[in-house]
């Protein structure tokens, strides 16, 4: 099909409108002429409806196209195609440009492509998350809704449309969570480890089934560490401070576009964790006469541990089921490392800085859920105000050594 002329950017554009009479009524030939900038040949185009208001409309919509470069009448579709990657500046390439552009290519444009943008409003798009919701998981539904606000920021830029309706649908209470499901309720220490003990006989079983030391080692640092596997698998020898006690977590490798990927860490927060004591004979072991550039931790022919080669090699899937773990998967190691971190008194912001999170919020999830911690803090509290304030109120509640300080024991 012969692509429809339009005016080009910065063309002047007259247009006008002819009535024509046919036996099914009055029919309204709208012409847009102009003469191109570049060149200085006069052109035009013609289209023709069925009422006066249609013909005008698409005389402005020509107007329009002159002025921004882009058709405001266009479906979502043509949209996409006329714009390239450029709604893709400042993502990941080598990670998240992929699921995105999945979710564009999978589920918006089937949905959504054949309309024009500015009918792309915030219920349209209630109602076709609603059905992503129904087939898809809640990280398949959540990048679907980022790559579509990305795109319709894009109009937004290109002056298709006012305001970006997808962002508000991007902030749905219910995003990414199936009609029959409460994914987004999953408290992640209902996914870690119950105890050491069953961490043990996992380690053991992952040895036995893949026939290498390496599976268990790096189920021990999952579960000591709080890292991410991509982090473990990106830690060199040299990032292992044995004397401090300390882990330096700089970098993450994991599979990408276009094989292996080496960079920062995920929202490249660089931070260091600690070296509880039954890691250390792993980390001595693992750094003895190494060297500081070399990968801490490899598979058996040297290649680099992922989720993936873990879960193969190790028949994961089948060991968790055989110790009662079903549905336990590699990332349920972090949860139990934040977990057991938070219930041995880790404090908030510490816990935080461990799991290199950004939002205080997602790291307060790993707190014990019982009240103790609250009751106590309301305790100190009281003694605080007993001690810089009115005494009486609090009679009889400021812990003994509180009331000892105050009385200058």
């Amino acid at each position: 099909m012969r692509k429809p002329v339009e005016p080009p950017i910065g063309a002047v554009v007259h247009g006008d409108i002819r009535v024509r009479q046919s036996k099914a009524g009055p029919r309204y030939l709208a012409r847009a002429r102009w003469t191109h900038p570049l060149n200085h040949h006069r052109e035009e185009t013609t289209r023709q409806f069925a009422s006066e208001a249609a013909a005008q409309t698409w005389i402005d919509a020509q107007v329009g196209i002159a002025r921004t470069g882009v058709n405001p009448g266009q479906t979502l579709a043509a949209y996409f195609a006329s714009i390239g990657t450029s709604w893709a500046r400042g993502i990941d390439s080598s990670s998240t440009m992929d699921p995105y552009s999945a979710g564009i290519r999978r589920r918006v444009l089937p949905t959504l492509g054949h309309l024009p943008v500015s009918m792309v409003t915030a219920g349209v798009i209630d109602r076709a998350i609603d059905g992503w919701e129904s087939e898809f998981g809640a990280s398949t539904v959540k990048n679907t809704v980022a790559a579509l606000v990305l795109v319709l920021d894009q109009a937004m830029r290109d002056g298709l449309i006012p305001r970006n309706p997808a962002k508000d649908r991007a902030r749905r209470q219910h995003v990414g969570r199936r009609a029959t499901s409460h994914a987004d309720e999953t408290n992640p220490r209902d996914l870690a480890l119950p105890d050491v003990a069953t961490l043990d006989r996992l380690t053991a079983a992952v040895v036995e089934q893949g026939k290498h030391q390496c599976w268990g080692d790096v189920v021990t640092l999952l579960a000591t560490t709080a890292m991410r596997i991509s982090e473990v698998s990106g830690l060199l020898v040299g990032d292992i401070d044995l004397d401090a006690g300390l882990i330096r977590v700089e970098r993450q490798t994991y599979p990408g576009r276009g094989g292996l990927i080496t960079k920062t860490t995920k929202g490249r927060r660089r931070r260091v964790v600690p070296i509880i004591d039954p890691l250390r004979p792993t980390l001595e072991r693992l750094t003895a006469g190494g060297n500081p550039t070399a990968r801490l931790l490899s598979g058996p022919r040297g290649g680099v541990i992922t989720t993936a080669t873990l879960r193969d090699a190790t028949a994961w899937d089948e060991v968790v089921a055989r110790l009662s773990l079903s549905g336990l998967v590699r990332h349920g190691l972090r949860h139990t490392a934040l977990t057991w971190m938070a219930d041995a008194g880790t404090d908030l912001y510490v816990l935080q800085r461990v799991a290199g999170h950004q939002d205080p919020a997602v790291t307060a999830k790993y707190l014990h859920p019982d009240h103790a911690a609250l009751l106590a803090a309301g305790t100190r509290f009281s003694a605080w105000w007993g001690l810089n304030g009115d005494l009486s109120a609090v009679q009889g509640k400021i812990p003994a050594s509180a009331a000892d300080r105050e009385n200058g024991a």
